[in-house]
């Protein structure tokens, strides 16, 4: 049986009741949600409040099923200290991309722990490239290192094409995040998994390469 750490519990637990806190209160749930034109007026707070708030129970769910299934991978490498510090720092680094990309968007507004999330995500597949995933329409796993990559470069196409109303620029943002902090707390896997660390950081170039064109 999968046991979940302490460190998942209270992550998990602090997102059902914060989520549930806005489902019943929209005054509480439009005062803590990521606002472009709110954070901008001053209100930093948001860039760390949405990312406990969700916009539905099927919203909630997918993000903490993500989460229980990957949490463990960072656990058990770093510890429940480290497993926190990349969770809050993915979460900021997927606002922090939204506020970039979407600066000039006052009624830009976001919610979800998909940026944290993500950044989990991604600190697993750099730490452990060679597990094995599957997705829907996709029965054949996968290795976890292609799927990493392959979610980036959809989550660029998203950015760019605005498609469905998903916060594209958050979840790529926690990928950095997740990525970053991985590197920090492990440099050695710059020496001993170069090749994957190089394949990685391609889509987070390819990002940056496309927003200085003038293609984001």
């Amino acid at each position: 049986m999968y046991n979940m750490d302490l460190a998942t519990i209270v992550v998990i637990g602090a997102n059902i009741l914060v989520s549930l806190k806005g489902f019943n209160d929209s005054y509480f749930f439009d005062r803590y949600k990521f606002s472009i034109g709110a954070i901008n007026s001053g209100q930093k707070e948001r860039m760390l409040t949405s990312g406990f708030l969700h916009v539905d129970i099927a919203h909630l769910f997918f993000n903490m099923f993500t989460l229980y299934f990957f949490a463990n991978v960072v656990i058990n490498w770093f510890g429940q200290a480290k497993f926190l510090i990349i969770y809050f720092i993915s979460l900021l680094a997927g606002s922090l991309l939204a506020l970039f990309f979407h600066k000039k968007e006052p009624y830009y507004s976001a919610v979800g722990a998909s940026g944290a999330v993500t950044g989990i995500l991604y600190a697993a597949i750099l730490l452990q490239p060679d597990m094995r995933l599957v997705i829907m329409f996709i029965p054949i796993p996968l290795p976890a290192y292609v799927l990493g990559i392959g979610y980036l470069l959809y989550s660029i196409y998203g950015m760019k094409s605005r498609l469905g109303n998903i916060g594209h620029t958050a979840h790529f943002g926690g990928a950095i995040g997740g990525y970053l902090a991985t590197l920090i707390f492990m440099p050695s896997l710059l020496q001993t998994d170069t090749l994957m660390v190089i394949l990685l950081a391609l889509p987070i170039v390819l990002l940056f390469v496309l927003e200085k064109m003038g293609k984001i």
